[in-house]
């Protein structure tokens, strides 16, 4: 059934849902390990020494680079991240000792902060000259929105107000410095992220002027004359800049609502993309949609892998070409796929709608977790289909943003599987997991989810009111979903009934008791790429659900490019993987090509001798968790 226009549907807040299986255990991977490995690594970077104003300034400590800056600029960012991270953790497992280290950094920002509300390390103590020189390229505006996110979720986790009063003193400083008024500046960041933090920021405190700002910010971009022209020009810089192309490197080519192709850095557009999603859901914004939805179609239907992962070049951190999708030199920065999971679940806020739920989940599950190890310990930066066994997980980085991305992604989830709209709860994804709700129309209920979900598709959910209440419930059943079956109360239900949105939509008077079983085959499955994808040509890829599948040397030796399917997945068998979480492997017979009586030519007529052999696959999301290796996502097809 398709969702009447204008409906507003928006998250749950974190600790109205508790989540358990899969999720739980990666919430408490992070809860464990990741939330204090976060800021020891902050600390031993040196990073509280440009907050603290009680010690000297430490200067310069990263170069200045091509760029004209440096990624100390952006330590801010790394530390609201963290005490976001460390805030959802906190909601989970309390831990004094953490939640003190946080305070303590919180203090220093608090002191740090200028009487007028301006708060940024690294221009109040390392280059105070350079404060508002040059917002392309400098991040301030992108640091202040990483801090109000933290400081919201520091709110919503532990009922302390100090940071959220010191950030929205920040935006208040911004509400006067940015906009059209006299003496106002017509800027806007060079690294969107402001934007989407403001959204949070005024739902949290209810003040319309966050609101406004981010759609400022939003409706700016682009407009003509250019800002990051004119200010190039003023500063005396070049106004091409450094980057190539960039205008389109940031979004800022073209207003918004004109753009038409996702170009430029990945993380900047999935970020820019997601506060237009929220700010369409606010002002039920039509032009903002269909701008993104033309963005979105061109994403996905053109520039994105299987796995969820955006922006294969490392040069850009970003897009190139359509169709241009090399696999074992793919970048698919965990950012990128974190942001993409942002805005996906951004484009629900208009109504449930599979398209993105189940693009927001194949992000997930594949693009985004991948950059989180098991133990919540070590990451990745980059996220290639193929590696020869070079590529293996690290400690930390020198632009250490996707350790708190994914961390926080995680141990936020819940606000990620429901949402609520006036009178109706949707579920975007399938987790073990208990939501408390309480609806616009009076509703209170609890909605529990007993799931092993992604390694088992049954899906049972319970519903508890208060009272009697009526109210909607929407189950997405997933594109891959065939034969998928559905149930209330042990009544059989038409999944055709799901409309051209994906969704199953029950509306009736839930009473104490009521449940729903939903059944969502697991069948593993070929899919093969767009003939114009090139580095995908003759070769397939295996999915079971949610979850891309790969080759991992540790289960098949070295050479997996030898690997040849030649039956499909006819004879495919599922097995657990021990010591790996439960986690569900594909076994299958395949040929494998060897140099048997090839002699020593480099090139010769004749085929390569093949033997039958058994191959093991594993979920694509958990390569690189067991022993270093070869890895193989897209098999040749025999």
């Amino acid at each position: 059934m398709t969702i009447a226009p204008n409906r507003q549907f928006r998250p749950l807040p974190v600790p109205s849902v508790t989540v358990g299986g899969y999720w739980g255990d990666w919430q408490d991977a992070v809860s464990d390990h990741t939330a204090a490995i976060l800021l020891d690594r902050c600390v031993a970077a040196g990073m509280l020494e440009q907050i603290n104003p009680d010690v000297p300034s430490p200067g310069i400590v990263i170069p200045i680079l091509h760029w004209l800056g440096t990624p100390q600029m952006f330590w801010d960012s790394d530390l609201g991240k963290s005490i976001e991270t460390i805030a959802y953790s906190l909601y989970r497992k309390p831990n004094p000792e953490l939640e003190a280290r946080a305070d303590a950094i919180i203090d220093m920002y608090e002191k740090l902060q200028d009487t007028d509300g301006y708060l940024s390390s690294f221009f109040q103590r390392i280059k105070p000259e350079w404060k508002w020189t040059n917002l392309r390229d400098f991040h301030e505006l992108y640091c202040a929105g990483h801090m109000i996110e933290g400081a919201v979720a520091y709110y919503q986790a532990t009922g302390k107000r100090k940071f959220l009063d010191v950030m929205s003193r920040m935006a208040d400083y911004c509400v006067r410095k940015f906009g059209r008024g006299p003496g106002q500046v017509r800027g806007y960041c060079g690294h969107e992220e402001i934007e989407l933090a403001l959204v949070k920021l005024a739902r949290v405190t209810g003040k319309q002027a966050y609101m406004d700002l981010a759609k400022f910010f939003v409706d700016e971009r682009g407009q003509q004359p250019n800002f990051f022209i004119e200010e190039a020009i003023a500063q005396n810089r070049d106004p091409k800049g450094v980057q190539k192309n960039t205008l389109e490197y940031n979004q800022s080519h073209l207003p918004v609502r004109e753009q038409t192709k996702v170009v430029g850095h990945a993380v900047r557009a999935m970020y820019l993309y997601s506060a237009m999603a929220d700010l369409a859901t606010e002002y039920n914004d039509d032009s903002l949609t269909a701008a993104l939805e033309t963005l979105w179609d061109d994403l996905t239907q053109k520039q994105m892998y299987i796995t969820g992962g955006i922006g294969p070049a490392e040069a850009n951190e970003g897009f190139t070409d359509y169709y241009d999708l090399p696999n074992d030199t793919a970048y698919a920065e965990t950012c990128a796929s974190v942001g993409l999971v942002f805005w996906a679940s951004r484009m629900l806020g208009r109504g449930p709608q599979r398209l993105y739920a189940d693009t927001m989940e194949q992000a997930l599950y594949n693009g985004a977790i991948t950059g989180l190890s098991t133990d919540g310990q070590t990451f990745f930066y980059d996220n290639p289909l193929e590696s020869t066994g070079k590529h293996h997980r690290w400690t930390w980085h020198p632009c250490p943003c996707c350790p708190p991305n994914i961390a926080r992604l995680v141990t936020s989830l819940g606000s990620y599987i429901y949402a609520v709209a006036d009178d109706e709860i949707a579920v975007h994804l399938y987790a073990e997991s208990e939501a408390r709700v309480e609806l616009a129309n009076g509703a209170k209920f609890t909605l529990t989810q007993n799931t092993n979900y992604p390694w088992s598709g049954d899906i049972n959910i319970a519903i508890e009111p208060e009272t009697p209440a009526r109210f909607a419930v929407s189950l997405r059943i997933p594109a891959w979903a065939h034969g998928a079956r559905l149930a209330v109360n042990g009544k059989p239900q038409d999944v055709a009934a799901a409309g051209a949105d994906g969704y199953v939509r029950i509306e009736r008077e839930w009473n104490r008791g009521d449940t729903i079983a939903l059944d969502l085959p697991l069948e593993p499955r070929l899919l093969r790429a767009h003939p114009a994808v090139r580095h995908d040509a003759g070769r397939v890829a295996v999915m079971r659900g949610p979850l891309v599948y790969c080759l991992e040397g540790t289960d098949n030796g070295k050479g997996l490019n030898s690997i040849l399917l030649q039956h499909g997945l006819g004879k495919a068998q599922a097995a657990t993987i021990p010591n790996l979480r439960g986690a569900i492997a594909i076994d299958l017979p395949v040929l494998r090509e060897n140099a048997r009586d090839w002699g020593d030519a480099l090139y010769s007529d004749k085929a390569p001798h093949t033997e039958a052999e058994q191959a093991r696959l594993v979920p694509y999301h958990l390569w690189d968790n067991r022993e270093p290796g070869e890895m193989l996502v897209w098999l040749r097809e025999r």
